[in-house]
C-alpha cells in the first residue's frame, strides 16, 4: 500500500485500510486491499484465540470440571470476547470503510468545503491517512496492552474465584497451561484491537475537528436541520457493531460475577450508565466538533434572514395594508402572500436548527443498542414466568 501523500484525495479516505496490522494481513492473504475476506479472518483469529483454550482446558481437565468455580465452557465472559465481540470488532473494520468514504465526499460533492477550502481538506485527509498508517503508534498500543492493560485486567476485571486459567487468588499469577496462552496472547491480541479501535476513532475525530475548522459553506436554512451537515449522522451506523460488541462484552462480564461471584445486576449500575454514556460518546462525540460551527451559523442565519424579513414585511405592509398597491392589482392570486409564507418557514427552519449534526432519534437508538445484549440478565431479577404475568397483565 503506498504512503499516504501517494494516494488520489480524497477518493482513498478510509480509517482502517492502513497501518501495520492491516499491512500484515493483505501480506498474508487473509484481507485484500479492500477488505475482504473477513471470514478467513475471523476464522484465522478465532483459532488463535479461542481454540487453543478449548484444547489446552479439554486436555488438562478444566473444560467442564477440574473442581473449578468456572470451567472453561461455562465461561461467558470468555465466549462472547472471542466468539461474538472480536468478529464484530473486524465486522466494524468493512462496514466503516465502506460507509464513510461516501460521507467525506459529500464535502465537496455538497459544496460544503469550497473550491478555496479544497487544498486544505486535502491535506487534513492526507495528514489522517499518515496517522493511521503509523508504525510506531501500533507498537505503542501493543505495549500498553502488554503492559497496562495486562495488568488492570487481573486487579480489576477478573472474578476472584478458581477459574480454568488461574488458581483462586489471580495475583498471585498461578497460571494454568491455557492460562498463559490466554493472558500472554489472546486477551492481549483482543485488548490491542479494541484499543487499535479507539485510536481510529480519535483520528476520525480529529479530521472532523480539523475540517469543522475550516471555512465551510453551510446555508441555515437547509432542510435536514443542520445547515447541510445532516449527512454526517449516517457514520453513526457504521459504528453500531462497535456498539454492539462492547456492549456485548459488558453483559458477558456482568453475567459472570452473577451466576459465579452471587452478586446482583442492580450492583452493576454504575458501569451499565458509564459504558452507555462512553459508547455514545464514541459514537456521537466526533460529530459534536461541528457544534460551535453550527451554533454560529444559525446565529447569522437568524439575523440576516430577520433584516430580510424585516424589509419584506413592511414592504408587504405599505403595499397591501396602507393602500401602496396599484389599484387595479388584484390581491387574490397575488404571489406576495406566499412569498411572505416561504420567509416565514425558512426562518422557522434557521430557528429549529440543531446544534449538532444529528437528531435525537439517532442519540435514542444508540443508547438501546448499547443496553440491549445487558436486558436479557434483567431475569435474574425475576423469573421468565412471572415476567410473562406481567406483560399479559399489563396487555390485558
Amino acid at each position: 500500500m503506498n504512503n499516504a501523500s501517494d494516494l488520489k484525495l480524497p477518493n482513498d479516505f478510509s480509517l482502517v485500510q492502513g497501518g501495520p496490522l492491516f499491512q500484515f494481513f493483505v501480506r498474508t492473504r487473509l484481507s485484500t486491499i479492500a477488505l475482504g475476506w473477513l471470514k478467513r479472518r475471523i476464522t484465522i483469529l478465532l483459532m488463535l484465540t479461542w481454540l487453543p483454550l478449548l484444547v489446552l482446558t479439554l486436555l488438562s481437565g478444566q473444560a467442564l470440571d477440574g473442581g473449578l468455580k468456572i470451567p472453561f465452557l461455562y465461561d461467558l465472559e470468555a465466549h462472547v470476547r472471542f466468539l461474538l465481540s472480536l468478529p464484530l470488532l473486524l465486522l466494524t473494520e468493512l462496514i466503516v470503510h465502506r460507509k464513510l468514504l461516501p460521507l467525506v465526499l459529500h464535502f465537496i460533492d455538497r459544496g460544503i468545503v469550497t473550491a478555496e477550502a479544497r487544498p486544505r481538506f486535502e491535506a487534513h485527509i492526507a495528514s489522517a491517512l499518515r496517522l493511521r498508517n503509523s508504525l510506531f503508534i501500533e507498537i505503542a498500543l501493543l505495549v500498553f496492552v502488554l503492559s497496562i492493560g495486562h495488568s488492570f485486567w487481573f486487579e480489576e476485571a477478573t472474578v476472584h474465584v478458581s477459574t480454568w486459567y488461574a488458581a483462586e487468588s489471580p495475583s498471585k499469577w498461578q497460571l494454568s497451561p491455557a492460562g498463559y496462552w490466554f493472558v500472554y496472547f489472546s486477551l492481549p491480541l483482543y485488548q490491542f484491537l479494541v484499543f487499535r479501535w479507539l485510536f481510529r476513532i480519535f483520528i476520525w475525530t480529529r479530521f472532523l475537528w480539523q475540517v469543522s475548522r475550516l471555512d465551510l459553506c453551510l446555508v441555515p436554512t437547509h432542510p435536514d436541520g443542520a445547515a447541510g451537515l445532516g449527512f454526517l449522522e449516517e457514520s453513526t451506523y457504521a459504528f453500531f457493531p462497535l456498539v454492539i460488541s462492547q456492549s456485548l462484552l459488558l453483559a458477558g462480564m456482568i453475567a459472570e460475577r452473577i451466576f459465579y461471584g452471587g452478586e446482583a445486576l442492580l450492583a452493576f449500575k454504575a458501569e451499565m450508565i458509564g459504558a452507555v454514556v462512553f459508547l455514545l460518546l464514541i459514537v456521537l462525540g466526533p460529530l459534536c466538533v461541528f457544534m460551535p460551527y453550527l451554533i454560529r451559523t444559525r446565529r447569522k442565519g437568524l439575523l440576516q434572514y430577520g433584516v430580510l424579513a424585516s424589509r419584506y414585511v413592511r414592504e408587504f405592509d405599505s403595499k397591501w395594508m396602507k393602500n401602496g398597491a396599484a389599484s387595479d392589482e388584484a390581491f387574490i392570486g397575488s404571489s406576495d402572500i406566499q412569498s411572505l409564507a416561504d420567509l416565514n418557514n425558512s426562518f422557522e427552519v434557521i430557528r429549529k436548527m440543531r446544534s449538532v449534526p444529528f437528531g435525537k432519534e439517532i442519540l435514542l437508538q444508540t443508547a438501546v443498542i448499547a443496553l440491549l445484549p445487558v436486558l436479557p440478565l434483567t431475569l435474574t431479577m425475576i423469573s421468565l414466568e412471572d415476567l410473562v404475568k406481567r406483560l399479559i397483565g399489563i396487555l390485558l
